[in-house]
């Protein structure tokens, strides 16, 4: 597969992602890309029943002429991810839609006015073992740069990163964890210093697989 240039405007970009969006997602195939290996508890494109559900928000827009994705760093006080680079988002409410809590989450968390964000459509739900809950990405264009603002208490920092640069080889590293008497190999892009991993790299593995551009492998 020919990379797609996502080095240009946000309209383009658009166009091809709503028609993506629109058909038969990459799911599990894509986000195992970017997943820790072993991940123990997860079977790729399966959701429990009995999983909490949240919604998080993939928000592109330009930036210096150059589409963007807005990432956040969560404060090192929360009960859980402490630290870690994340999308915009959180639990979705009795009653409430997934999109309206995408962004309603990000409103709260960035200053992002949902009246600013056109809704492209959701990738695929993921499922993330360590907290329960099975993850709904949202995928939304604005036309101009919002105007940003992290919540103190839950938004340490506020990452905003060219999308074409998160499939640069340059950017991906790969290291050893260990976590209850095993070893781990983690990928991990470096993202103005921080490390996007995880459930929230996977996310952005399967919307970078969208566009014709997805992560180097690493196996």
């Amino acid at each position: 597969m020919t990379p797609r240039d996502v080095t240009g405007g946000v309209d383009e970009l658009e166009r091809l992602l709503a028609s993506r969006l629109a058909g038969e997602l990459p799911g599990g195939s894509a986000q195992a890309r970017l997943a820790p290996r072993p991940r123990e508890g997860w079977q790729p494109d399966r959701v429990p029943a009995d999983s909490r559900v949240g919604a998080g928000l993939l928000l592109i827009y330009p930036s210096g002429g150059r589409p963007h994705l807005l990432l956040t760093v969560r404060d090192g006080g929360m009960p859980l991810h402490a630290g870690q680079v994340s999308l915009p988002g959180g639990g979705v409410r009795r009653g409430e839609a997934i999109v309206e809590a995408a962004l309603r989450e990000a409103e709260e968390e960035t200053g992002v006015r949902p009246q600013e964000v056109r809704i492209l459509g959701e990738l695929s739900p993921l499922h993330i073992p360590v907290s329960g809950f099975v993850l709904h990405p949202v995928v939304g264009v604005a036309r101009v740069r919002p105007e940003l603002r992290p919540q103190p208490g839950e938004v340490e920092r506020i990452l905003e990163v060219p999308l074409a640069e998160l499939s640069s080889p340059e950017r991906l590293h790969v290291e050893t964890r260990a976590f209850r008497g095993r070893d781990y190999r983690v990928p991990w892009i470096d993202v103005d210093g921080e490390k996007l991993w995880g459930a929230t790299a996977m996310i952005v593995a399967e919307l970078l697989s969208l566009t014709d551009n997805p992560p180097p492998d690493w196996s």
